[in-house]
């Protein structure tokens, strides 16, 4: 069962969901205690049509649902239950199962887990998979269970994140003069510091407008979600710097999770784990579509000699110098994790 309307319900409806997930969720309890089904209720903020909801929580829905195993998973797109803010807290207290959250707005409650949306710390998604995979990555799920109380099932790729702008940015010192556009978040703010950009706080709901009324002079997003609020009508460059490797991580309540048997927990996982390279292949695919349209058409430019290696250095000096404790050393385990990094 899923329920993934192309539009966000109005604040009535929403705290109505979220009251509806809350009794499902005490009747999923009672029924998982005498034998009946468990019913999980599974969020995100993205709309019907994106890579995280068609490739992401339904397909690990269809492969639960898929199973007799006494378990099955509804699924709320589109910000039903809440923004990330709002459903964190709910899985945090237990009225909402599961969520795709960012680190950046997981770093609310655990601050070094932000460490995974810094400029340039990771080189990809196969880097990103491969310290989430390994010992460094393992120890910081641990550590953010104990923290919050929920537990990280995995990690799926959002992207990589690129800039567009009314000119080519193709090194730091194209940022003089541009007002940019990062979203309200520490992390991202810190982004903007380290790879010299000034950052202007937009809801994201008024990108098109502030873009179109010269509020600000240029943004930065993952390639289709820059087609899907139509920003290339607004932008005559979009610069391809890659500079952060977008990640999402599936959460469950601790509680919740505890409550689901070793067949139910490990099914869960694999899963979750199992949808990643269907979900990445999904999110490429996107981004390759949207290139090659804009290529045919001419518009908007798309700038791909762009100095990376300017961008990262000047970001790591950056972190380098500015972050300290858990988080320093967790930006130079990533680092010193990368591809042919000894």
């Amino acid at each position: 069962m899923r329920k993934t309307p192309g539009k966000a319900p109005g604040k009535a409806l929403t705290a109505l969901a979220a009251a509806a997930v809350l009794t499902a969720g005490c009747s999923a309890m009672n029924s998982g205690d005498d034998g009946g089904t468990v019913k999980l209720s599974f969020a995100n903020s993205h709309a019907a049509d994106h890579p995280h909801t068609r490739c992401g929580i339904e397909a690990v829905a269809d492969k639960i649902n898929g199973q007799d195993l006494g378990m099955e998973i509804e699924t709320f797109a589109n910000s039903q239950l809440g923004d990330d803010a709002a459903r964190f807290t709910s899985v945090k207290t237990g009225d909402l199962d599961m969520d795709v959250q960012g680190s950046s707005a997981l770093a609310a409650s655990y601050a070094p887990i932000g460490v995974l949306d810094m400029a340039y710390a990771f080189d990809g998604p196969d880097h990103l998979f491969g310290f989430f995979d390994g010992t460094r990555g393992t120890e910081l799920k641990k550590d953010f269970a104990t923290a919050t109380g929920a537990q990280v099932l995995g990690v799926w790729f959002f992207g990589m994140r690129h800039f567009s702008a009314n000119s080519p940015i193709r090194e730091p010192a194209d940022f003089k003069g541009l007002r940019m556009r990062f979203p309200d978040s520490e992390i991202y703010l810190e982004n903007a510091k380290a790879i010299g950009a000034e950052a202007t706080a937009v809801a994201f709901e008024e990108l098109y407008l502030s873009l179109q009324r010269g509020i600000i002079d240029g943004q930065e997003n993952p390639i289709p979600t820059i087609a899907a609020k139509s920003l290339e009508e607004v932008q005559s460059h979009v610069s391809l710097t890659g500079h952060q490797t977008g990640s999402q991580l599936i959460v469950i309540n601790g509680d919740r999770w505890k409550e689901l048997s070793p067949e139910q927990q490990q099914a869960l996982r694999k899963a979750v784990s199992d949808t990643r390279a269907e979900n990445r292949k999904c999110i490429e695919e996107a981004e390759t579509k949207v290139l090659a349209e804009w290529r045919s058409k001419g518009k908007p430019t798309i700038v791909e000699d762009v100095d990376r290696t300017a961008f990262a250095e000047k970001a790591g000096k950056y972190f380098g110098e500015h972050l300290k404790g858990e988080q320093a050393e967790l930006y130079k385990a990533i680092r010193s994790s990368a591809p042919g990094k000894s």
